[in-house]
């Protein structure tokens, strides 16, 4: 049978060269994952991956799944006791306290898959100056999840505390300077997590372990919705807290500080009884309008004068954002922030008393293109960012680009 040519080089050849360049250009960052063989010719039995490729790494969309191929360690195994970090990526696949669509179990994997192109060696943000997965000697581990069990929701609350106070006693693994160990009760340093939810009443175990350790912490809250909904009487054996209403438990459990803030609140209420219980719960509220009103930079200077120096906890519900860029949630509500604009108002929070940060309530069964997932996990790089630079990372780009344009001098 005849090939089918194309002037002297049969078609195939020109297929095969065209894949061959493909493959060498690459795409950004993501090129440096390719395979470099160290030797040509043809594999025989006497060579090895190794001898002709070199290192077997993973490439974007490869290997085990961490967040941004970080390392993965059961951090929560008697066998693993021992090791330490000073940053740590905890899952929590719990969503049976929803009022409406459930599926934010499978938040965690979903935010873990989205992270796939984050990778330790190909970190460093440009917008923050830093690359938060290697910065300034800090460990960043993935801890996995919580095994939680999904049939009883007070068993869950306390797993939930449980593991997450177990980690929180861990000493951390960098011995430098620390901005929050003078906020700790015992003048202790600990690690800090980045939880990933799950539906939003993760929070309230979460709120339960780090008061052991800070006493009544300031919330950071960005969400659709309060969050401070009246919780009904207290009834033994009865678990009160939904995703709705966790804030009011916590407030009445002491957790809270009374100087917390809401961001982009959109949602229907009862009347403006709901607004007077927000109020007595500690919070003050900047609605998603407001970003047109007053601007980022004054709504970045609310949230700030609001929490001071207190011990800040940062709680992000992925509905913040419009569904039309993050569709894959429980409850959507319609006229959101943009994620640009939502990461532009984190970054004007560095430098606060951050003890840590979660982002919940994404339903992957829900989304298109994993467009939710890719979205939450850029913003958990966002907010390990956050934990590890000490200044506003808009006046340190200002002092790199005059020494840029000082040494082309």
């Amino acid at each position: 049978m005849s090939t089918l040519s194309f002037g002297t080089t049969s078609i195939f050849s020109v297929v095969f060269s065209l894949a061959a360049i493909q493959l060498a250009a690459g795409h950004g960052a993501d090129s440096q994952h390719h395979f470099h063989p160290q030797s040509p010719g043809v594999a025989n039995g006497g060579v090895t991956w190794a001898q002709k490729y070199g290192e077997q790494v993973d490439l974007p969309f490869s290997g085990p799944l961490s967040f941004s191929h970080l390392p993965y360690t059961r951090c929560l195994d008697t066998v693993n006791e021992k090791e330490l970090f000073d940053i740590a990526i905890l899952g929590m696949p719990f969503d049976t306290t929803v009022s409406y669509r459930p599926g934010a179990r499978f938040g965690p994997f979903a935010i873990r898959s989205g992270s796939r192109r984050q990778r330790p060696d190909s970190g460093y943000n440009m917008q923050w100056g830093v690359n938060p997965l290697e910065a300034d000697g800090h460990t960043v581990t993935d801890c996995g999840d919580v095994p939680i069990l999904e049939s009883d929701n007070i068993i869950a609350m306390d797993q939930m505390e449980v593991a997450y106070s177990t980690l929180l006693n861990r000493p951390v693994k960098h011995r430098g300077k620390s901005r929050i160990r003078h906020l700790t009760l015992d003048g202790i340093e600990r690690p800090r997590i980045v939880s990933l939810g799950g539906d939003h009443s993760i929070v309230l175990p979460i709120l339960r372990s780090l008061h052991k350790v800070y006493g009544p912490i300031t919330v950071i809250h960005f969400d659709a919705h309060l969050d401070t909904w009246y919780a009904g009487e207290d009834t033994p054996g009865v678990n009160r807290a939904n995703h709705g209403t966790f804030f009011y438990v916590a407030h009445e459990e002491g957790l809270l500080a009374n100087n917390s803030i809401h961001g982009g609140i959109r949602c229907k209420l009862e009347g403006i009884s709901d607004i007077v219980n927000d109020m007595a719960v500690g919070f003050q509220i900047i609605t998603t309008d407001d970003i047109d009103d007053l601007g980022i930079p004054e709504i970045v200077k609310r949230i700030r004068r609001r929490v001071g120096n207190s011990p800040v906890y940062l709680s992000l519900d992925i509905d913040v954002v419009d569904p039309g860029m993050a569709p894959a949630t429980g409850t959507p509500e319609a006229g959101g922030w943009t994620t640009r604009e939502l990461k532009r108002i984190i970054r004007g929070l560095a430098g606060l008393n951050f003890v840590g940060a979660d982002l919940v309530e994404v339903a992957p069964a829900y989304d298109h293109a994993d467009i939710t997932g890719i979205a939450a996990a850029n913003l958990v790089h966002d907010f390990l960012s956050l934990l590890v630079v000490s200044s506003d990372p808009k006046s340190d780009r200002k002092r790199r680009r005059a020494t840029i344009e000082h040494d082309d001098l």
